[in-house]
């Protein structure tokens, strides 16, 4: 398989797994604000990478407050975001460099493969802190693993 070829099967994951994180907060009896407040900052720093990635500012905030269904209908306007960008993108073009400011205001230059790869994970670093969030709140947290989605054909 090739880097793209990867990167789009991730970013497929991506979705699914935030999708089922979300599926999860609007099924419980009760949302637990932290782990609302951690979906929404995955989905805020997705949409800060991709224009960074564009060489554009975010319309979005790094830690927006969005609810269940808003964190819902970021999922599939990220899901196309990403898309669109992984399909357009070339395989010379993993390697190029993009120059940004941090949230500190700090210039730095990254590989877009490495910007993807933290995007990725990134995302299933704070997917870990809902699930124990969760736990921690009595609730039972969504399996949002990997090996899972694709052992079960849900990314392919």
């Amino acid at each position: 398989m090739d880097m793209l070829a990867r990167y789009e099967k991730l970013f497929k994951y991506d979705e699914w797994a935030n999708r089922e994180v979300t599926g999860g907060l609007r099924q419980a009896s009760t949302v637990p604000a932290r782990s609302l407040k951690l979906l929404a900052h995955i989905l805020g720093t997705e949409y800060l990478w991709f224009y960074r990635l564009k060489k554009e500012k975010s319309a979005v905030a790094v830690w927006p407050e969005f609810s269940v269904m808003e964190c819902e209908r970021h999922c599939g306007l990220l899901a196309q975001t990403w898309s669109g960008y992984l399909t357009g993108l070339e395989a010379r073009g993993l390697s190029a460099t993009v120059e940004y400011k941090n949230t500190q205001g700090e210039l730095w230059s990254s590989a877009v493969e490495d910007i993807l790869t933290h995007v990725i994970m990134h995302s299933a670093y704070h997917r870990g802190q809902i699930a124990s969030d969760m736990r921690n709140s009595g609730l039972l947290p969504v399996y949002t693993d990997f090996i899972h989605a694709v052992r079960q054909g849900l990314v392919k």
